[in-house]
């Protein structure tokens, strides 16, 4: 069961309870709920109305103190201890692990002298030892403790319960989220569209060399074979000439053709 789910079933169970009771008894259940090792959400139990109508009572201390488990620190704590119940030392430690959340919130390298000064703790073995057995045990949180840097490195770190006026602020802060996500679809879409049409221009002039490619075969083929038909036309231009009766004539029809008489042939007679 994860931790969101066994927190889930906690807060229904005391919220029941806080539903049913008023007075010392509701004080009695606050002081259980922030006691409680797996709880660390308690805007739900602020919510019941038995709770809210501790406000003005000689109970009030307890609504301010689950007001404190719910948005505050351990130096909070410190700072108010004169006006709010003495913590038991299962409160203490909750306490302070709800500190480490708060701190995980803005920062995801906490140095161990800022949390040593948070926790009021004296050294970094005891500091190290409630991060990895109060904390990253227990689910809340995980890192990686630097001992070479003296710093916690934060890799993840449950939520709080949303402070009053938080709630503003986080929607504006993802309302820019939004704004900004849409400015950069917008920047991809057209981006695509340039490529698009890049990718066209470029099919394009493939196609025209293509063209232009078989232009210059067809006129290079229709040169060759023109120029082979001129030169059979010469060769049998040439065949003609050796073979008619005024042309050259071979050796045995020389031969055999009677010889023209002389004046010293007739003379002879």
């Amino acid at each position: 069961m994860d931790i969101e789910q066994r927190q889930a079933e906690i807060i229904d169970a005391f919220v029941k309870q806080a539903s049913t009771h008023n007075g010392s008894a509701l004080a009695t259940v606050i002081v259980e709920a922030t006691s409680h090792p797996s709880l660390f959400a308690f805007s739900e139990i602020l919510s019941v109305p038995n709770v809210v109508e501790l406000g003005g009572t000689e109970n009030s201390v307890y609504l301010d103190m689950l007001r404190l488990f719910a948005h505050g620190t351990w130096s909070d704590y410190k700072s108010n201890a004169n006006r709010l119940p003495q913590l038991v030392p299962d409160q203490a430690l909750k306490l302070k692990q709800l500190t480490v959340l708060t701190l995980a919130e803005t920062n995801k390298v906490l140095p161990y002298d800022q949390l040593m000064q948070e926790l009021d703790v004296t050294n970094v073995r005891e500091l190290e030892d409630f991060l990895i057995n109060e904390c990253m045990y227990a689910g809340i949180v995980r890192g990686k403790l630097d001992q070479l840097r003296r710093c916690f490195e934060v890799q993840f770190a449950a939520g709080r319960d949303l402070r009053p006026g938080q709630l503003g602020c986080m929607i504006q802060t993802l309302s820019n989220w939004l704004g900004t996500s849409d400015n950069l679809l917008l920047s991809i879409q057209e981006k695509i569209k340039w490529a698009d049409t890049m990718s066209e221009s470029d099919k394009k002039h493939r196609k025209e060399v293509e063209e232009r490619i078989e232009e210059v075969k067809k006129s290079f083929s229709v040169k060759k074979v023109t120029h082979c038909q001129q030169a059979d036309i010469d060769f049998r231009g040439h065949e003609e000439i050796y073979s008619e009766p005024g042309g050259v004539m071979d050796y045995e029809e020389d031969r055999s053709r009677p010889k023209r008489e002389t004046a010293s042939d007739i003379l002879k007679r």
